[in-house]
């Protein structure tokens, strides 16, 4: 090569090193301005207002995120009949009593990208479920926060989040079609260079998130068609983002989804290489949560204890945005001295009511208008109760039910700022309940303040649609019938109507009486929340009937569940039978379902699986002055032991028991129990007339203990069955002078499937002789 041809060559190597070193910087600084630009729109948490406090406060993200339980690999199933908050808290609740999370892989956000043990390749999908105000998008705020600082995510050079509610947006008559390249352009207006395309050149160092697919009102299509494979050809939106999903645009980036689990059915979860849950709250962190917001550690666990006690209210505490309202309306309560307080909160429609009671309280004076306002904000929150809508465009729906030409009022500006989370997107203002819950109140609350509503129309609606998303709502509509209620919400927007709380008072009534005595005990067990919400007394009994039975038997109750019962049977005040049997029982839900059961005249709990650990709140049933239980069936509940019938046999010695007939059959009991039940059958209060200990170890040596108590005066035993509990000839002494007792009540005794021999029954028959002998069956 000649002189001036290498010459040529140098000066062509010089100037493409110079155009890339150029561009190594320009890429450089384009990574800093968009670092920057993250920080600065991450960095802060708006920090709601409690009511009373006008203020939002912006603190910073370190100082107020609070890690939430989050796990992997534990992929479940929604049913569509419930609402998505019901079912997680019942999921909460057998999570907390099985100790399951001790099973499940915890793991933190920063691990979510990370590959799996076994794995040879990092996840590039990655899915994270969780109910609504579980902190799906602060979770999301977090990851880019820490990205942008550098304290984690360092392997991505970009990365890049969508929200879905803005994606709604841009399927426009004017633009129907966009690349890749143009969407990020959109969103990241300094990223409009052309050096954009050298960034995704790099796909492996790309993360994408799109957070609340929920919200997303095109459902992701993978099915085979002409698909973009190239950043800068156009396609509507939806077909962009599934194609990020599917590997075809951009093979190689890693993508993040969040969504509520009404929404998993829409993605191939085949093509998920991580999914992850948010759990929310589990009790430790719940109780660090109250301290924190009461700011004073021994009222912080005052209210917390009041809660845990009232387990509706305590199951929706696993959610942070749940937890905030209920401080929020305790905090007063329980600030306020002793003496002065009145009743706290019980239901949940109560707590919405004080709630906002407060919220209108603080804001009356600056609107005449009030209650036309709250008719309305309450017909679009209905609107979104009923298609499932929970973000509110400020052009769209708040155009529509008329709120938009209101958004300036003072009333407005206070009041919604307290209920309604506004956030701007491209060009649009949205609005956002803070709590789906809040969303579901404000619906319910309009079909009172307006009478026209409908309510007709409603309640067919209700009886018609069967997947889940009436469930809470119709609660509201049950428990705002209650004239207290009434009394509340009406001295501050004036009178609610009385004939739609009528009607639906009967429309309860009606869906009840045949949910009861139907044979779908998982729908009375729904409409039991209903009668709860109502808290009228003449309304439970006459849907339950007036022979006063309910039956779940043969069924799975949660520690959920037993509260339902415990509080709707409480209400009720008198229950003839409960039967329970072959339904399988927690300890924490014996303890949920124990203040119901004192109202209960006969109980079945046999083959119940029921442990020792369940008898101290059975035990606690038979102390209270109130007990009416006058028959309990223990039967077949193998693991009570002897450590726990001596407590039951505790409560058999109080002065307020009742107790006349007890089954402990095939409950593996043995000798060891004889001597506290001897002590209970002596005692001065006992009532006991039937006794059932068949099927068990008794042993003579514990029957010899036995008649001890048999024999005292205060016995009133007229019944007992000690079928096949391995007795011998030599008890049958001590039952023949039990027989022949000054005080002996005993009319029928089993001894069936014994080992008596004819020794045995010689001696039995010397008691039978004695005059004082009033046995009249014997087996």
């Amino acid at each position: 090569m000649s002189e001036d041809g290498l010459c040529k060559k140098f000066v062509s190597m010089n100037s493409r090193r110079r155009r890339s070193d150029e561009d190594v910087s320009a890429l450089s600084g384009l990574h800093e301005t968009h670092r920057g630009g993250v920080s600065e729109s991450t960095r802060t948490l708006q920090d709601q207002a409690s009511p009373a406090d006008l203020c939002t406060r912006a603190v910073g993200f370190e100082t107020r995120y609070t890690e939430l339980k989050v796990i992997k690999q534990f992929k479940r199933t929604y049913s569509e009949r419930h609402h998505e908050l019901v079912k997680m808290g019942r999921t909460h609740a057998e999570l907390i009593e099985e100790q399951t999370k001790e099973k499940c892989e915890r793991i933190w956000t920063e691990q979510l990208f990370r590959r799996s043990p076994g794995s040879k390749t990092d996840p590039h999908i990655v899915l994270v479920s969780g109910v609504t105000g579980i902190g799906k998008t602060t979770m999301v705020q977090k990851i880019m926060f820490d990205w942008a600082r550098g304290t984690q995510y360092q392997r991505f050079a970009f990365v890049f989040l969508f929200k879905f509610r803005e994606l709604n947006l841009l399927d426009t008559e004017t633009e129907p079609q966009m690349s890749l390249t143009r969407l990020i352009e959109r969103h990241y207006k300094y990223l409009s260079d052309s050096r954009l395309k050298h960034i995704l050149q790099k796909p492996k160092s790309l993360l994408f998130i799109f957070d609340g697919l929920n919200e997303y009102k095109h459902r992701l299509d993978f099915t085979p068609r002409k698909l973009p494979s190239d950043p800068v050809e156009s396609f509507p939106v939806h077909i962009l983002v599934s194609n990020l999903i599917r590997g075809i645009l951009l093979e190689g980036c890693t993508v993040l989804i969040t969504t509520r689990p009404t929404a998993l059915d829409v993605l191939d979860m085949e093509r998920v290489d991580q999914f992850a849950e948010i759990l929310g709250f589990f009790p430790e962190q719940r109780l660090m949560y109250f301290k924190k917001f009461f700011g004073d550690a021994d009222q912080g666990s005052a209210a917390f204890q009041y809660v845990e006690e009232n387990a509706i209210l305590y199951t929706m505490c696993f959610n942070p945005s749940y937890c905030w309202i209920i401080c929020s309306v305790l905090k007063s309560h329980f600030m306020t001295p002793e003496e002065e307080r009145g009743p706290a909160v019980r239901t949940v429609t109560e707590l919405f009511v004080i709630f906002i009671h407060n919220i209108l309280t603080n804001h009356r004076q600056e609107a005449k208008d009030q209650r036309e306002i709250l008719v309305k904000l309450g017909k679009m929150a209905y609107y979104g109760v009923a298609n499932r809508i929970v973000v509110f465009y400020d052009k769209f729906e708040m155009f529509t039910f008329g709120l938009q030409p209101v958004l300036s009022s003072p009333f407005l500006s206070g009041f919604l700022k307290e209920i309604l989370q506004r956030e701007s997107t491209l060009e649009h203002t949205t609005y956002t309940f803070y709590h789906l819950t809040l969303q579901e109140f404000m619906a319910a609350c309009s079909f009172y303040l307006d009478p026209s509503g409908g309510i007709k129309e409603l309640l067919e609606k209700l009886e018609s649609c069967k997947d889940g998303r009436f469930e809470i709502f119709t609660r509201f509509l049950a428990g705002l019938a209650r004239p207290s209620m009434f009394k509340t919400l009406g001295g501050v927007v004036g009178e609610f109507d009385r004939k739609t709380a009528k009607k639906i008072l009967e429309w309860v009534k009606q869906k009840a009486e045949e949910a009861l005595r139907g044979e779908d005990k998982s729908e009375a067990l729904r409409v039991c929340q209903w009668l709860r919400e109502t808290q009228n007394a003449r309304l439970i009994r006459d849907a339950i009937g007036k022979d006063l039975k309910m039956n779940f038997s043969q069924m799975s109750l949660s520690p959920l569940d037993g509260a339902l019962l415990g509080s709707v049977i409480s209400c009720c005040g008198e229950l003839e039978e409960l039967n329970l049997s072959e339904t399988n029982l927690t300890s924490e839900c014996i303890m949920r379902l124990a203040p119901g059961l004192i109202y209960c005249r006969r109980v079945n709990l046999s083959h119940c699986g029921l442990t020792s650990r369940c008898c101290s709140a059975l035990s606690s049933a038979l102390f209270s002055p109130h007990s009416r239980l006058n028959e309990l069936n223990l039967s077949r509940n193998k693991n009570l032991m002897d450590s726990g019938v001596d407590q039951l046999f505790e409560g058999l010695r109080s002065k307020n028991c009742k107790l006349e007939k007890l089954s402990l059959s095939e409950c593996r009991l043995t000798s060891r129990c004889c001597s506290a039940l001897s002590s209970a059958l002596s005692s001065p209060h006992s009532r006991l007339t039937e006794l059932n200990l068949s099927n068990n170890n008794m042993e003579d040596s514990g029957v010899d203990q036995l008649c001890e108590g048999l024999k005292s005066e205060n016995c009133r035993l007229q019944t007992l069955n000690l079928s096949e509990c391995r007795l011998t000839s030599r008890c049958c002494s001590a039952l023949s002078s039990a027989l022949s007792a000054p005080h002996s009540r005993l009319t029928e005794l089993n001894l069936s499937y014994n080992n008596m021999e004819d020794s045995g029954v010689d001696q039995l028959c010397e008691g039978l002789k004695s005059e004082n002998c009033k046995l009249e069956k014997l087996k």
